[in-house]
């Protein structure tokens, strides 16, 4: 089980680094946080830092779950590796990111190294 922890932090870390990606801090310091009856109005400018905020809680949540188990160090590899294809997966498929052959070729080994440090 504690595999598909570190799947699943994976995700909310790729999600997460989406939503760092799109906090616009310019907008969000002009909102109205005297009068919160307006928030839902501002809804799609602070959804990115609402983001942030649940899936990085996510992340950590599931990820220290995942390292009651299994060491820190393959944890952390393995977690940092599978983030990172997901969030290649991302750019390629939602942000239409081209990706190259030796970016290709770099994905497979980072997908090898993280089976071989399951199966050590």
């Amino acid at each position: 089980m504690s595999w598909i922890y570190i799947i699943i932090a994976a995700f909310f870390e790729a999600i997460w680094v989406y939503c760092v990606k799109y906090i616009k801090w310019e907008d969000i310091k002009k909102l109205p946080f005297s009068n919160l009856s307006l928030i839902p109005q501002y809804l799609i400018s602070i959804s990115p830092l609402i983001g942030y905020i649940v899936f990085g809680v996510l992340n950590v949540f599931f990820f220290s779950m995942a390292m009651r188990t299994i060491s820190a160090s393959i944890a952390l590899a393995v977690w940092m590796g599978v983030s990172l294809i997901f969030v290649k997966i991302i750019d390629v498929f939602y942000l239409n990111e081209p990706v190259s052959p030796l970016q290709f070729i770099c994905i497979v080994l980072i997908v090898l190294g993280a089976i071989g440090l399951k199966n050590s």
